[in-house]
């Protein structure tokens, strides 16, 4: 197809080859139910695809790119077409990335992570901050931010999230505890099928319990510090030193008082020279 029938043809619908058409490099998309596709590929082989493709053309070699239609372009090579109907537009790589995220989040069949990923690409292709990002998507800010947030789960903790049905809210909770407490989190709240709220209070319960073992062994050393003055007060009065200490606790605070005389007469015993 020449650049000028390109042009004449964009925006009408076409039957392109379907071997010509290539997945998107910015679908955000990962995971697809074979079931869906098995029913939608029967559905095609009755019917027809009845939405067509959006597709762009190739920047480099021949043939076209995915702008929105993974599902479908999957399940019409399920259904055995060799060809597809297909919409042919100039996009840029920013309205694609756009086009296929929003597409999906129409729809609602992104998980969490899928749709992260899809934001995170848009900012890079962008180039925009998260709150310019957020305004061209309509999403608040903060809601933005909390979702880019979910990647900071390895691709093995993000899998198990999806795949053990938890939500968007359990894996923002446990990103609120330190990385080596993630996995065995994530296990409790699988097997015991926590709800949402019930995992927001059980993370809660695990800083809770860090807080309180933190301020055990604060106190412990202070014990250990003291403990260590008094011992070196010891040993300097047994060889002669008339170190003295006094302490007080008041208001959560203690006063430690160490007085050690600084006379050369108190150190060592008595200060008259030895006999020739």
């Amino acid at each position: 197809m020449a650049l000028f029938d390109f042009r004449k043809s964009a925006g009408k619908v076409l039957l392109l080859p379907i071997n010509e058409v290539k997945p998107s490099p910015y679908q955000a998309r990962r995971v697809f139910d074979q079931r869906e596709l098995d029913s939608l590929a029967a559905s095609i082989r009755e019917n027809g695809l009845l939405q067509p493709v959006t597709v762009r053309r190739c920047a480099v070699g021949p043939g076209y790119e995915l702008v929105a239609g993974e599902r479908r372009l999957r399940a019409c090579k399920l259904a055995g077409m060799v060809e597809i109907p297909a919409i042919v537009q100039d996009y840029e790589d920013g309205q694609t990335v756009v086009m296929g995220l929003i597409e999906n989040l129409q729809r609602m069949d992104l998980n969490p992570f899928e749709q992260a990923r899809g934001i995170r690409d848009m900012i890079e292709v962008w180039d925009c901050t998260q709150a310019e990002a957020a305004q061209r998507l309509g999403m608040a800010q903060p809601t933005l931010a909390n979702k880019l947030r979910l990647l900071q789960l390895t691709a093995e903790r993000q899998t198990f999230v999806v795949e053990n049905g938890l939500t968007e809210r359990h894996a923002r909770a446990v990103l609120r505890l330190p990385e080596s407490r993630r996995d065995k989190a994530l296990t409790y709240m699988a097997r015991n099928n926590l709800s949402a709220r019930a995992a927001d209070a059980y993370v809660e319960s695990l800083l809770e319990k860090k807080k309180k073992s933190r301020k055990l062994t604060m106190v412990r050393d202070v014990r250990i510090f003291l403990n260590t003055i008094n011992h070196a007060v010891k040993v300097m009065t047994e060889n002669g030193v008339p170190a003295t200490t006094t302490s007080r606790e008041e208001d959560g605070y203690i006063e430690y008082t160490v007085r050690i005389p600084t006379s050369a007469a108190c150190v060592g015993g008595s200060s008259e020279p030895a006999a020739q």
